[in-house]
């Protein structure tokens, strides 16, 4: 968090092979802990009619910034899994086993040219185009995996 700088932060939440499954944007001056509970509560669960059995997230991977106790009790109520490196206990200067994953597709979504320098003002419109590379990303591996 950078209380006076302005601009905007990306917030991505990525499956385990690292494919964006949802995006969002907030104020650059907001800590990074305040996107977590729109993107895990915006994450639509998948519906197995036949099992009658609904899939959703085992396990939360995330970085020092979302290690707060609240959201850790919020994530346990919603029956997920909590990964998540403590401040003062787990050294920064490794990215972990898991976390490069999440890593790798935030480097995916800043090779775009229009979100690396934010050109847009309008907030809605970079989230538009931050969907756009996303689903170029996941169009990208299914076009490597299928040939």
């Amino acid at each position: 968090m950078d209380r006076g700088k302005p601009g905007s932060k990306m917030h991505v939440l990525s499956d385990a092979n690292g494919l964006p499954l949802g995006v969002g944007v907030s104020a650059g001056n907001t800590h990074d802990s305040e996107g977590l509970k729109p993107m895990v509560a915006g994450h639509q669960t998948r519906h197995d009619p036949h099992r009658d059995r609904y899939f959703k997230p085992l396990r939360l991977h995330a970085d020092k910034a979302y290690d707060r106790q609240d959201l850790r009790k919020w994530l346990r109520g919603k029956r997920i899994g909590v990964r998540i490196a403590r401040k003062g206990i787990e050294s920064s200067e490794r990215l972990g086993r898991r976390r490069w994953v999440i890593e790798r597709t935030m480097s995916w979504l800043s090779g775009y040219r229009r979100l690396s320098p934010r050109y847009e003002r309008n907030p809605r419109n970079y989230l538009a185009f931050l969907g756009l590379a996303a689903a170029m990303c996941c169009y990208k591996r299914l076009v490597r995996l299928t040939t």
